[in-house]
């Protein structure tokens, strides 16, 4: 087990510590049609108690989504549907809650109009790739981006077929959405990097991907997984996604122990155990080191 680096993640408001202990991030959809029925909430005022419900059970920040990229995924949303969705939740969250918000979007018009609503983070599944314009949103507005690891446009990002080495592609990969977001401004104290388990990778790449995590420690950025409840446990448990829960916490467990500073889940006080176990095992015996 390696040690788990520390940073600090600038956001508008303050500083993000990271790597002292797990941050869990809360799943809040505020869709009609994601791939887990849990974490749906359409209605602003129903998202928005959903929200606070989260901090209450240990979420140290909310990821906001407006659309839903489950497979199949092939068209993708107007932005002004998926603006009419989360910027009245981010609004009203924003009122109520501590924690930082995360607007789920690789839409450069969304980011804008949700980091006007009081977003801090930018969780952008295409690595700044599909939209031009989404690093100078987030360079002008000094907030934080999660980069994450996916190929292809959004409609082709869970049909095309695996890569021959993925720990390799992963990396390369991320790489170029550093320097990406470096090239337009972004300082590296406001990134965080994401393998993107689950899009267009084979079950046994996810496995890969969260057994030699720590691969990612060599791009000297925080590491943020989301394994919530996706398909590739339904087909290595043959379970469906409501049964997924157990598979879901073992993920975040492995994750952590490979050195991942933010998991993203959807069952926030069931990982925020994890989270505090799992961290305990890391500090054991290192006070008398």
């Amino acid at each position: 087990m390696l040690a788990r680096t520390q940073y600090e993640v600038h956001l508008p408001s303050h500083r993000l510590a990271l790597g002292i202990r797990t941050l869990v991030m809360g799943v809040l959809n505020t869709t009609p049609d994601s791939f887990f029925r849990g974490s749906r909430r359409f209605r602003p005022g129903d998202a928005i108690a959903r929200g606070m419900a989260l901090e209450e059970e240990g979420a140290d920040i909310l990821d906001v989504g407006g659309e839903s990229t489950r497979p199949p995924f092939r068209n993708v949303l107007p932005a002004a549907e998926e603006i009419r969705r989360v910027v009245p939740v981010i609004e009203g969250l924003r009122k109520r809650v501590a924690i930082p918000i995360s607007v789920d979007t690789f839409k450069a018009e969304v980011a804008r109009a949700a980091i006007s609503a009081g977003a801090e983070i930018v969780n952008d599944i295409g690595g700044l790739r599909l939209d031009g314009e989404l690093p100078k949103v987030v360079a002008s507005a000094r907030v934080a981006v999660v980069l994450m690891h996916s190929r292809g446009k959004p409609h082709q990002m869970h049909h095309l077929p695996p890569v021959q080495d993925v720990l390799k592609a992963v990396v390369e990969s991320l790489n170029r959405s550093v320097k990406r977001a470096t090239s337009a401004g972004i300082s590296k104290k406001r990134i965080i990097v994401d393998p993107g388990i689950g899009f267009s990778k084979a079950p046994e790449d996810n496995l890969l991907l969260l057994k030699r995590l720590h691969i990612l420690s060599g791009l000297a950025l925080p590491i943020l997984v989301g394994a919530s409840r996706k398909s590739f446990l339904g087909k290595i448990l043959s379970v469906p996604v409501e049964q997924r829960l157990t598979g879901s916490l073992a993920c975040c467990a492995i994750a952590i122990m490979e050195g991942a500073h933010i998991v993203r889940v959807h069952d926030v006080k069931e990982t925020r155990q994890v989270a505090v176990l799992c961290d305990a095992v890391r500090e054991a015996g290192m006070r008398n080191q």
